[in-house]
């Protein structure tokens, strides 16, 4: 399997050059250029554990890794999990429950971040290359990177995130990681501008190459094909509870975890929709609704790992969407970068709204749905899974699967006010008050991160 750039001008490279790359040359996002399908298998696949499934799902991407290599980067990956289903199923209520926050950080980027940072230490020792890693955060994200490559070998980590805009466990768990490898940088501004400038800094190719640049965030084609898996398990496992018409209600801000979702019903997953579910930063939610994707100020809101404007995975559907044309993509995402929003036609919307649905919370209705869905299950929700649940109870015209992202007692605020306790905190939780932490306050400036990043590599 090859990989190709959503813009075209990128030459095609292999899955272990995509990983190492990141974002396209072009300044477009990778893709494999073709969708291998599963659908004659899906009866055979069903009956797998999570880490088989991984195995099976994973290995038609990656033909430069051979077998006993890759079971051993997912066995490594998905060991470091307290659940060894990894991404467990649960019926709540009227509800299903995919729970992906058994993962180090508690929180469904480890399902991906786990496996990319042994995927980098893999390569960078066959290779005997250092990378520098460089992302931006709008909360799980940052904490899951540093997780998945502290102490590694080869590998330095440099991390933004903005600045008092990050859930108080959010910033503990990236801060209290003092490894000499990583690098938290706390910068005056939004998650956007953040991620402004991470993607600047990759678009500085000459920069990019001789500071060994490598991306973690999303634009990582490696962290979607990680969580194409968990949509094939959750729709299985819900099957085998009782589930018959199933859809994926997905709680998203930055379009990566939805597309894995997209891409696995290319691949054959029999969905029909798979419904979005935002807060008061919805830009997806008026993409879907009316065509509108234009950018707005962002709202602080209970779930800030959503709390985004410019989905940078948004560029990958995008592709699909304009029909796999790579010169359209490219003049859609010049037209966002010149006036702040993409045009669409009829056409298109009918197709989008062939494949989604959309459904957009307030801080209000995350807190009554957190409250009034303990009090009929006993199961407290964290404030972004409360967005997909809030969405599935309100549509109520299929079995829902609602990906829970965090663990809730990453958001105790929020917890507190709605149920009226804490959420019991796991052990790698509650010990973060007690660690040494250890973090730099930087303007939202480009040159100013550029700097400090050649200063420490």
């Amino acid at each position: 399997m090859m990989y190709i750039s959503t813009r075209g001008k990128t030459e095609k490279v292999s899955f272990k050059d995509a990983v190492m790359m990141g974002l396209a040359e072009d300044g477009g996002l990778l893709l494999p250029e073709s969708v291998p399908s599963v659908s004659d298998r899906l009866e055979e696949l069903s009956k797998l554990s999570y880490k088989e499934l991984a195995f099976e799902i994973i290995s038609l991407f990656t033909n430069d890794i051979p077998e006993n290599d890759l079971k051993m980067l997912i066995n490594k990956s998905y060991s470091a999990f307290e659940n060894d289903e990894v991404a467990p199923v649960v019926k709540k209520g009227d509800v299903y429950i995919q729970e992906l926050f058994h993962g180090p950080t508690f929180a469904f980027k480890d399902v991906a971040l786990q496996l990319l940072g042994n995927f980098f230490e893999y390569i960078l020792k066959e290779r005997s290359e250092q990378l520098n890693i460089i992302g931006a955060t709008s909360g799980d994200t940052g904490s899951a990177a540093i997780y998945g490559v502290r102490g590694k070998s080869n590998i330095n980590i440099f991390i933004l995130h903005p600045k008092g805009r990050v859930s108080a466990v959010q910033e503990m768990q990236m801060t209290s990681v003092t490894d000499a490898n990583v690098y938290n940088l706390a910068i005056e501004g939004t998650f956007d501008d953040a991620q402004d400038i991470v993607k600047a800094a990759f678009g500085d190719i000459s920069y990019k190459k001789k500071y060994k640049l490598g991306a973690v965030n999303s634009i990582n084609w490696a962290r979607v094909l990680a969580q194409i898996v968990y949509y094939f398990y959750g729709y299985f496992q819900a099957k085998k509870q009782g589930a018959e018409n199933v859809r994926f209600v997905v709680p998203t801000g930055n379009f990566g975890n939805i597309f894995a979702g997209y891409f696995a019903k290319q691949m054959g997953l029999p969905l029909d929709k798979i419904i979005l579910a935002t807060n008061e930063n919805n830009i997806l939610a008026r993409f879907i609704n009316n065509g509108d994707y234009s950018t707005k100020e962002v709202v602080q809101t209970y779930s800030p790992s959503m709390d985004i404007q410019i989905a940078s995975n948004f560029e990958r559907y995008l592709y699909f969407l304009c029909g796999k044309d790579s010169e359209k993509v490219a003049a859609k995402m010049n037209e966002l970068k010149t006036s702040g929003k993409i045009s669409f036609s009829d056409e298109d919307m009918e197709r989008v709204h062939a494949e989604f649905a959309t459904f957009s919370t307030s801080n209000e209705l995350t807190e009554s749905t957190i409250k009034s869905f303990y009090e009929k299950t006993d199961y407290i929700l964290d404030p972004h899974t409360a967005c997909g649940v809030a969405a599935a109870l309100k549509m109520a015209d299929a079995d829902y699967v609602c990906l829970s992202t965090a663990h809730p007692a990453k958001f105790p605020d929020v917890v507190i006010k709605a149920v009226g306790k804490a959420p019991d905190k796991p052990e790698g939780i509650a010990k973060l008050e007690k660690l040494e932490k250890k973090c730099i306050v930087i303007d939202n400036d480009l040159q100013k991160v550029k700097s400090f990043v050649a200063e420490n590599v």
